[in-house]
């Protein structure tokens, strides 16, 4: 078992290697911070912050690693918080030639793993939570402002494939006339029905050295 890891951690590593020596922009290593606006299908618009770092494999890959906090207030008066993780391929379909310098149009296509919390905001003691993981893919496009500067801008669509928490009311009659009491609790769907969000995303970034 432990050489079966070492052999795929080992091509790993070669096949990066080879990647990165490609071409004239394979190994570029960028930090960066985020902002992204966020309309959920069933929460409504959330506004978050994150940051991110790039590992450029070659002239048309790029790889984007992301971790982003969004937080919303619904219109069911619950503060739903969003924590996610993850990482993205950046594909450039066009060479260089093909646009202007300072643009430079990519495809995005990743994974992440997410955190949600639902809490009623009058009530704090009841809240529940759940882990899961997601897919997203949309297109962007950096605006290079110098060699190593640059804005990013990217919309995508995210579907989560976890079950989702939904807000449940229950009203409870007590058997008397005009006399009832409306419980709210916070539930796991029973099924999957690949809810997702749309995401924008502003990002500044900046190239700090090659890797190689």
């Amino acid at each position: 078992m432990m050489l079966t890891k070492f052999i795929v951690i080992s091509l790993f590593l070669i096949s990066t290697s080879t990647l990165l020596a490609q071409d004239k922009n394979g190994g570029w290593f960028s930090l960066g911070v985020r902002s992204t606006v966020s309309k959920f299908s069933h929460d409504g618009f959330g506004l978050g912050t994150g940051g991110q770092f790039r590992i450029q494999l070659n002239d048309r890959v790029n790889t984007d690693w992301f971790a982003d906090y969004i937080s919303i207030n619904d219109k069911n008066s619950v503060r739903s918080e969003y924590y996610h993780i993850g990482w993205s391929i950046l594909f450039y379909p066009f060479k260089e030639r093909h646009y202007p310098k300072i643009i430079q149009p990519y495809i995005a296509a990743g994974h992440c793993f997410d955190y949600n919390k639902k809490t009623l905001i009058y009530n704090p003691s009841v809240s529940e939570d759940r882990w899961g993981s997601a897919v997203q893919a949309g297109i962007g496009t950096h605006i290079n402002l110098t060699n190593r500067f640059d804005i990013s801008l990217t919309t995508q669509y995210m579907v989560h494939l976890t079950n989702e928490l939904e807000v449940v009311n229950t009203v409870i009659d007590d058997g008397h006339p005009h006399s009832h009491e409306t419980v709210t609790e916070i539930k796991q769907h029973n099924h999957s029905g690949l809810e997702g969000h749309l995401l924008a995303t502003i990002s500044l970034n900046y190239k700090i050295g090659k890797l190689r």
